[in-house]
């Protein structure tokens, strides 16, 4: 398999920039001993802090992401973030459709689409976030709900664009929930997305990179990522520690 492990850090709105700075440097000393060979590593600070993780991590062989990004080059979104500011700020991924955005700011498979053009149109990288809820999962609609979430998403998207996206597999049943997925439960699903992807993309499915976001931690990444269809990780609470990122990202790559 000529897949990389990826393995990304959704801070999430935690660490002001002061809290980054000291993560960072934390972050930069320990995975002084990762080599970029076996994994591609990211963290995804909030925007306030995007520039300080930039800085700090200057020289180390973690990457920068964004949470987010808007559709629109500028204008009337108050609020928003565009492409080009993420550019000028050297970022490499940004994060899109995440299960919060879905389910908090109307976030929606077209504005997914959308997010992911202007991404694209200024060289970020996505990594697009797809999952179905717990309803969903006990509806047994899980097949037809990522099915369309993945043809909303890439509707429109080249061949030649796509080979640059990450897709994040998240469970929302999975989490908060009490309820866990095993990583057999976890690999036929990104089997079946990877399915998805083949009868859209042909033979680039083999090459996408697919992350695993249904809480993944030191304890359970190492037999996670050993799943045929699983190449990583986005990861929440466990990547707000240095310690227990390194470890989780370690023990994921043997």
């Amino acid at each position: 398999m000529s897949r990389k492990v990826f393995i990304a850090g959704n801070w999430k709105m935690n660490k002001t920039a002061a809290e980054t700075a000291a993560l960072c440097q934390a972050l930069k000393e320990k995975f002084a001993d990762v080599c970029p060979c076996k994994a591609d590593v990211a963290v995804c600070p909030p925007f306030t802090s995007i520039a300080t993780a930039i800085a700090e991590l200057k020289g180390s062989n973690i990457k920068v992401g964004a949470q987010n990004i808007h559709w629109a080059d500028n204008g009337a979104f108050t609020g928003e973030i565009s492409g080009a500011m993420l550019k000028e700020l050297g970022v490499e991924y940004v994060i899109i459709g995440h299960s919060e955005r879905r389910q908090y700011f109307g976030e929606t498979d077209e504005t997914v689409n959308k997010r992911i053009q202007a991404a694209l149109k200024y060289d970020l990288k996505p990594i697009v976030c797809i999952g179905e809820t717990l309803e969903e999962r006990e509806g047994d609609k899980t097949e037809a709900v990522l099915e369309k979430q993945i043809k909303g998403a890439f509707s429109g998207i080249s061949a030649d664009d796509f080979k640059k996206i990450v897709i994040a597999y998240e469970p929302v049943w999975a989490i908060g929930t009490g309820k866990t997925a095993t990583p057999d439960m976890a690999e036929a699903t990104h089997a079946f997305i990877r399915k998805v992807l083949a009868g859209l993309y042909g033979a680039l499915a083999e090459e996408t990179v697919i992350q695993y976001g249904g809480s993944m931690k030191p304890e359970n990444s190492r037999e996670l990522v050993a799943q045929p269809d699983i190449d990583g990780g986005l990861i929440g609470g466990a990547a707000l520690k240095a310690d227990s990122f390194h470890d989780l990202v370690k023990n994921a790559i043997g």
